[in-house]
């Protein structure tokens, strides 16, 4: 596995380095001990997905509040996203900065999300899967999420936002 860092302190594009041969490919996804090597959360504990029928859909931006802040490792496992973090722990010097990176089924490249972060994607076509490793259970309570169009972070969203749940939309703003 390739570790890219990303602007944000602590957040990693990981590419994988698949094995080819004539049957296909092998590649190693995720590796505790290359992980805490590298001062990563090491441990999953639940995973999930998502599927989203259309192009442009947007999910997020969602994070947990401590005790229940979660890392976060998304792989796109069909189709293709563009996936956004922003940085909300307020002694970071990236605080409230995003960053974004484009996650496609075919390259394989995975996006690690630490704790403090908001986190969501866009589809960039139909029948899109997203899948996550999560660092700690979902716990509703802990639920928290800022507006995926709040002009205090500013993200810039490839194609127009649609098909957004109820809840996204009327996420608080940050200030």
């Amino acid at each position: 596995m390739n570790f890219i860092e990303t602007p944000l302190v602590g957040a990693y594009v990981i590419e994988v380095e698949p094995a080819k041969d004539s049957r296909g490919l092998f590649a190693r996804t995720f590796d505790a001990d290359t992980f805490r090597a590298k001062g990563l959360q090491p441990t999953f504990v639940q995973c999930n997905t998502s599927f989203n029928k259309y192009r442009g859909t947007l999910r997020g931006m969602h994070f947990q509040v401590a005790p229940h802040s979660e890392t976060k490792l998304v792989r796109c496992t069909h189709g293709s996203i563009y996936d956004v973090i922003v940085d909300l722990r307020e002694d970071s010097a990236t605080y409230r900065e995003w960053f974004g990176v484009e996650l496609k089924s075919r390259d394989r490249r995975m996006l690690y999300v630490p704790e403090g972060f908001a986190h969501g994607f866009q589809t960039l076509r139909d029948d899109c899967e997203v899948f996550y490793q999560m660092g700690s259970p979902y716990c509703a309570e802990a639920s928290g999420g800022v507006r995926w169009d709040d002009p205090a972070i500013g993200i810039r969203w490839p194609v127009p936002a649609k098909h957004l749940s109820p809840k996204d939309r009327t996420l608080p703003y940050l200030d």
